[in-house]
């Protein structure tokens, strides 16, 4: 087995590169990015190798894979940790009743809540903080813009 991973270096590289990036994507989720560039220097040694711009003895892959690691990290950390540290944009869930139209029951004020009976639940009905109003008057025809837990927002159809 010696024998054979002596005459193959290149091959040899190469599939410590893949395996090297096939732990980081399949066991680590990418969440360490060292196999990552392990990976890229191992295949870029094992590349080297395989073109001819490599001798095949251990002491040319070893410093090939040792200096190319290194160089990929050095181009490639900021961008990758920035990647890794990058939130997605904190929005809240959007819900099926937002867009829903209805009269209102009964006068609603900025200050003064309203009720409406909708599926089975008394839902308390808001005026919107961005609705120029400061009150609807009973019969006004309403849309919900927010829904919370038991309350509506809504704003006038015009």
């Amino acid at each position: 087995m010696i024998e054979y991973i002596n005459n193959h270096l290149s091959g040899f590289w190469i599939a410590v590169g893949f395996l090297l990036l096939a732990m980081e994507a399949l066991v680590f989720g990418f969440s360490t990015i060292v196999f990552l560039f392990g990976g890229i220097g191992a295949l870029t040694a094992g590349l080297l190798m395989n073109f001819g711009l490599l001798p095949e003895t251990w002491v040319a892959g070893i410093s090939a894979f040792g200096i190319s690691t290194g160089v990929a990290s050095a181009l490639l950390w900021k961008p990758f940790k920035a990647l890794q540290n990058r939130s997605g944009e904190a929005s809240r869930p959007r819900s099926d009743l937002e867009g829903l139209e209805f009269r209102l029951d009964q006068t609603v004020r900025r200050d003064l809540p309203g009720r409406h009976r909708y599926s089975g639940i008394d839902w308390s009905v808001e005026i919107d903080d961005s609705c120029p109003q400061d009150e609807l008057e009973a019969g006004r025809k309403v849309r919900v813009t927010a829904v919370e837990v038991g309350r509506f927002s809504v704003c006038p159809v015009d």
